[in-house]
């Protein structure tokens, strides 16, 4: 078994934990009513977009995501959450020294040992997130199921989602399709970004992400025979029926979406092993971007 196999394995136990110790953090994650800026690179950055969506949509505050190295310096903010597995990014140290002394700063991290404990002005450790592997899984999702147990939306359903997601086959016809696109609306828009990456990281594969009724606008006509089109969420009506029509195979999300998301990542493994990939050597990747001065 490989890492990221044995990582993502591990989440519904991960998710228990973080949600079990979301109230010892309520005074230091965003409160209700502040302006929030949440900021990650690569998966951190899409985890940032699933998460800031969902804050707004529960009614606790404007909650805007960006990529570390695009943040807009111009817009004030009560505060700033980085979302960062190895506390070593480039792009987000820099970020948090510059706003340092100006805004408030939060980091979320799996590793105590790194330059983003002093970067940050308060730090959330979930070291028992930590991953081996390059290809984030486990670190991911369980920041996202700490910040939904802070919000109120954490449920244990989406625990025995999880597990379910594991345990089922996927269908066989998925790991030989030639293309894949997923598809969000609201919050799991950031999850379908995340949902694409790790089939390109892990198995090099054709992929695509988009909100779900952007995707009639020009998207659909790459979908046909050995293609596959998998909705995270409550799909538009109307929109499975044209997915077959074109001859693609549709996977319906019928799990709550961030164990759709476990089952893309489950995927991900498999093709890679379909195509004799490494899921664990991605190529041209590192487990941290850290630039050069």
């Amino acid at each position: 078994m490989t890492y990221v196999e044995d990582e993502l394995r591990s989440q519904p136990d991960c998710w228990i934990r973080a949600a079990s110790e979301a109230p010892t953090y309520r005074d230091v994650l965003p409160a209700p009513g502040e302006r929030v800026a949440i900021v990650g690179c690569g998966t951190s950055y899409f985890m940032a977009q699933a998460v800031a969506a969902l804050r707004e949509g529960a009614g606790q505050g404007e909650t805007d995501a960006f990529a570390a190295s695009e943040f807009p310096h111009g817009r004030p903010y009560d505060r700033v959450l980085a979302l960062t597995r190895s506390g070593t990014t480039t792009e987000v140290l820099e970020l948090l020294g510059q706003l340092k002394g100006r805004t408030r700063t939060i980091a979320i991290t799996a590793d105590p040992h790194t330059p983003v404990m002093t970067a940050a002005d308060e730090i959330v450790v979930l070291d028992f997130a930590d991953e081996r592997s390059v290809v984030q899984t486990r670190f991911a999702t369980t920041a996202v199921t700490l910040l939904r147990a802070h919000l109120g939306l954490h449920t244990d359903t989406v625990v025995a989602d999880a597990r379910s997601a594991i345990a089922a086959e996927l269908p066989q016809q998925l790991v030989a399709c030639t293309q894949f696109t997923f598809l969000g609306r609201g919050w799991t828009v950031g999850l379908a970004n995340e949902a694409g990456l790790k089939m390109r990281e892990a198995s090099l594969s054709w992929t695509e992400a988009y909100p779900a009724m952007e995707y009639r606008h020009g998207p659909i006509s790459i979908t046909t025979r050995g293609t596959a089109t998998w909705m995270l969420g409550e799909a538009p009506e109307g929109l499975a029926q044209q997915v077959r029509a074109t001859g693609g195979l549709w996977i319906e999300g019928g799990l709550d979406p961030l164990a759709e998301l476990v089952r893309a990542q489950r995927l991900a493994v498999a093709v890679a092993a379909h195509r004799d990939l490494d899921p664990d050597r991605p190529r041209h990747l590192t487990r941290s971007v850290i630039l050069a001065p």
